[in-house]
């Protein structure tokens, strides 16, 4: 088990995060809770994941300003169901995005075979906490060396160099993230 505390810089927040490998996958359980201008926000998720990364499962329940709402996803086979919703759009996809938390950068990291300055495209389900969109976006993904990454979300040109542990999880997150604390 290992238990993260990342600081978001942005919104001014906190994430207590903790993973787990249990019977041949990776349980994630995490709660964020923040503020972004006039905008309060706690965060639950869990999410199931492979041993190759990609993402099975996942619920997030968010409480923003006193209305809670809750997302549930559930990958079978290469399709994805939303809240038991089939979405078409979403299949064949492996990862996962939320926006509140730079967790989810480490499924690609951790999956990706890398080379050095080689960039890799992948389609990603992007959940917007704050905005409650859920919508499949393509990011890149370039290793720069050991420890560096170049991600760039291609749809809205977003770019920032992140810094990773040995474990490939987010140390800095510039002007977003960085990690406080583990055990």
């Amino acid at each position: 088990m290992k238990i993260i505390l990342w600081k978001g810089l942005a919104n001014q927040s906190l994430e207590y995060f903790k993973i787990e490998k249990k019977e041949g996958s990776l349980k994630v359980n995490s709660k964020i809770l923040g503020i972004q201008e006039d905008t309060v926000f706690a965060v639950t998720y869990h999410l199931l994941i492979d041993d190759n990364w990609f993402i099975n499962e996942f619920t997030i329940v968010t409480e923003i300003n006193s209305i809670t709402t809750s997302y549930t996803g559930k990958k079978r086979d290469c399709a994805w169901e939303i809240n038991n919703i089939p979405e078409p759009e979403l299949a064949n996809i492996h990862y996962i995005d939320i926006s509140l938390s730079p967790f989810t950068n480490s499924l690609p990291i951790n999956n990706l075979v890398f080379k050095e300055k080689v960039p890799q495209d992948i389609d990603v389900i992007y959940i917007d906490i704050l905005q409650g969109h859920i919508k499949p976006v393509k990011q890149r993904y370039t290793k720069l060396d050991t420890l560096s990454f170049s991600y760039e979300n291609i749809d809205s040109d977003f770019k920032a160099i992140l810094t990773v542990d040995h474990n490939g999880f987010v140390e800095e997150y510039p002007e977003l993230f960085e990690k406080i604390g583990q055990v």
